[in-house]
């Protein structure tokens, strides 16, 4: 838990930095667009993280079934809105070139979700066989 607080902290003063940064600047229809794509879903990846508690770690194994909170309609959150959070930032930038992140960044989550999935069900069965049917992504 200390390291997700630790987490926490370090990814709110730079949302700060950047907010402060960000709202100088004039506000363009797509900076617009951009922050209220990114600012929430800023926000939800955070949560998704938090959520997450000593689950969460950089290879796939299985020690808890997260089920509750955003996992319990997203079996992946972190993906989903660390992607949107990039989306927002590449359309704040006025950057349309930048969205090839993207073409690289989403097949490799879903590689990623796929050998998760496949832990998941080695490890909880049916259990997460049932939780699978109930989610998205």
């Amino acid at each position: 838990m200390k390291a997700n607080m630790v987490t926490l902290a370090m990814v709110a003063v730079g949302m700060v930095l950047f907010l402060r940064y960000a709202l100088e600047l004039p506000a363009t229809v797509p900076r617009v667009a951009g922050l209220a794509i990114a600012i929430p879903s800023f926000f939800l990846l955070g949560l998704a993280r938090i959520q997450l508690g000593n689950a969460f770690s950089a290879r796939a194994k299985a020690t808890t079934l997260v089920t509750t909170g955003l996992y319990s309609r997203i079996r992946n959150p972190i993906y989903v809105f660390g992607a949107l959070l990039i989306t927002g930032l590449i359309v704040w930038l006025q950057r349309p070139l930048l969205l090839l992140i993207l073409a690289v960044l989403v097949p490799m989550q879903i590689y990623r979700a796929r050998k998760e999935a496949k832990v998941l069900e080695a490890k909880f069965g049916e259990e997460y066989l049932a939780y699978k049917r109930k989610t998205w992504f």
